[in-house]
């Protein structure tokens, strides 16, 4: 009884680690983002000289790559959903909600693709890292969805929340982007500001319709053998890959 209870409290802690990093790496993702962005305009202010900018964005970049890493190894080691290492790299290969988790695997190659770019700067020459560098701020949006796609918190108001809060400031950061772009950039500027009102309009409406929506687990791709699990956490806590 004593070991069955060990085992128990083991992987209910690292379901909770697989949740916490999991939130974490995006809202350092989120900030990530918007420091970038803040960057790129060069924005500065009397206490946060444009030196103290860049240098955070690149600190919590860091962070954002330490936590997702933990969040992968947690995932595969926990053992509850069956996610194998490849799947953290190779998208759409899991059988477990195939597509929401390949859609994080896919953040992870993005964000990858930015950190060896960004080491790689001087030789492969400023314009191809520029492109690579914008292109990989792809992940933050494709984040987004998988965690709402997968993780057993996305129907908690505190999580729906924080999600919301993070779509706000990544768009305002948009929007001051291209409020100081030039103005012979015109239509660069409408389709970045249609695509910051779209975007948010489309993932709330697959949100209600998908994750929000009663079956949720089974339409995702949840193996039936996990569509009623055994483990437990609290009356108010939906387990992994449970019926939502």
């Amino acid at each position: 009884m004593t070991s069955v209870l060990a085992a128990t409290q083991a992987s209910r802690a690292l379901w909770y680690m697989t949740r916490g990093t999991g939130v974490a790496a995006l809202v350092m993702l989120t900030a990530s983002v918007v420091l970038g962005i803040l960057t790129s305009v060069r924005w500065k202010a009397p206490r946060w000289p444009r030196f103290v900018i860049e240098g955070l964005h690149r600190s919590v970049s860091l962070c954002v790559v330490v936590f997702l890493a933990l969040h992968i190894a947690i995932a595969v080691l926990d053992g509850f959903a069956p996610i194998g290492w490849l799947d953290a790299v190779i998208p759409f290969r899991s059988p477990y909600r195939p597509v929401w988790l390949g859609l994080g695997a896919v953040s992870f190659d993005l964000l990858i693709a930015l950190i060896v770019t960004s080491l790689l700067r001087v030789r492969l020459g400023y314009r191809t890292w520029r492109i690579v560098h914008w292109t990989a701020y792809a992940c933050w949006p494709v984040a987004l969805v998988h965690g709402l796609g997968v993780g057993s918190d996305a129907r908690q108001v505190w999580m729906l929340a924080l999600d919301a809060a993070a779509i706000m400031v990544v768009v305002l950061a948009v929007w001051t982007r291209i409020a100081d772009a030039p103005a012979t950039a015109l239509t660069t500027r409408a389709i970045a500001g249609l695509v910051s009102v779209a975007l948010p309009v489309a993932i709330s409406a697959w949100v209600v319709a998908g994750p929000l929506h009663e079956g949720w687990a089974k339409a995702a791709g949840t193996p039936t053998t996990l569509l009623h699990p055994t483990r437990t956490t609290s009356v108010s806590t939906i387990a992994p890959g449970g019926q939502q």
